[in-house]
């Protein structure tokens, strides 16, 4: 069960979309889906604190009345920043229980809503769209700002979550924060044959569902074991995607490549050289075409999921540092390792 739990959540869509997977691939993948969500999974004894439910914290009242369940880890100590983290596909609140105490003990508040039509939210399975996950990201920033006057605000994105904060503070009336913070952005360019066969299916079989199982393929998108269990287990993850949701990210992805070189304001961007969901020549892109003042930062042993892999230390004490002091050099070297388009082949 364990060398399975990579299938799951933002862990699907990547191989399934990757260059190397024609279109025809991808429709007998798609013969194979399923029409209704799979069973939340129970844990063994030894495991079951992996398969609680944590009640949010609080809810962020959104613009329109929406109402989103929030994790919320408070500063110990002299409170010195405040960020917004949003989680990537399929995920929820929940992924951010690894790193939110921890930067927490740093003296820094972290804020983690559930996305519309992810963890508990009301719509949960459906897709919103590009467009309102982005302005709903800029209501959340507004109104935690509002709890925490004068203090530093500052949005930090996983996969999907990454690709709103790119879109988001690509526009011209970004909101004003201290700084974002991208962790493996879905930014990929899937091409115009992946995104119309995307969308047919979306159109003509919305209610197919892909979990991951009809991929001929082994991912592995974190080597933390623990935070792997947890993530399978937890009842808030998505264990399929529906057609209009697997379209609409691939939309926002695409969405996000546009926008990237607009981004406005202090960024760091982390990437993982073991990372096999966003594949290096799509983050070779993105590095290349991002403002030059974007702080770019690579890891060679992170996955994916840097935050739940056995990287997480490093990742963290490099997102510390950078709040703390933007023009430090970071303590794990990653933003004076090789250019990305370099180990990529570029």
């Amino acid at each position: 069960m364990i060398r399975r739990i990579a299938v799951l959540s933002n862990l699907r869509l990547s191989p399934l979309l990757h260059a190397s997977f024609r279109l025809g691939l991808l429709a007998a993948v798609l013969a194979g889906c399923a029409l209704r969500d799979p069973p939340t999974p129970v844990p063994p004894a030894r495991w079951a604190a992996d398969g609680r439910l944590v009640p949010p914290d609080l809810v962020l009242v959104l613009a329109d009345g929406t109402r989103a369940p929030t994790r919320l880890w408070r500063a110990r100590g002299p409170e010195r920043a405040v960020v917004l983290a949003l989680h990537g596909f399929d995920d929820s609140r929940d992924a951010w229980e690894p790193a939110g105490p921890a930067l927490a003990a740093r003296g820094i508040t972290v804020y983690a809503p559930d996305l519309r039509g992810f963890g508990g939210m009301p719509d949960r399975g459906a897709w919103a769209g590009a467009g309102q996950l982005v302005r709903d990201a800029a209501d959340e920033a507004r109104l935690v700002a509002a709890r925490h006057p004068g203090v530093p605000l500052y949005l930090m994105g996983e996969s999907m979550g990454g690709a709103v904060l790119v879109c988001l503070m690509a526009q011209p009336g970004a909101p004003h924060v201290a700084g974002t913070i991208l962790l493996a952005p879905a930014v990929w360019r899937l091409g115009m044959g992946t995104r119309a066969t995307l969308d047919l299916f979306a159109a003509v079989a919305p209610s197919w569902r892909v979990t991951g199982h009809e991929l001929p393929v082994h991912v592995v998108a974190g080597d933390d074991m623990a935070a792997m269990r947890r993530l399978y287990f937890d009842p808030l993850t998505l264990r399929a995607t529906r057609m209009p949701a697997l379209s609409g990210l691939a939309s926002l992805m695409d969405r996000a490549a546009d926008a990237a070189p607009r981004l406005r304001g202090p960024a760091l961007l982390l990437y993982g050289g073991r990372d096999q969901l966003v594949p290096p020549a799509a983050m070779a892109a993105l590095w290349r075409g991002l403002p030059a003042a974007v702080r770019r930062d690579y890891l060679p042993g992170g996955y994916h999921l840097l935050l739940r892999s056995r990287t997480r230390d490093a990742a963290l004490a490099d997102i510390a540092q950078w709040i703390a002091d933007p023009d430090r050099w970071l303590p794990s070297g990653g933003d004076a390792a090789p250019g990305l388009a370099d180990l990529a082949g570029e």
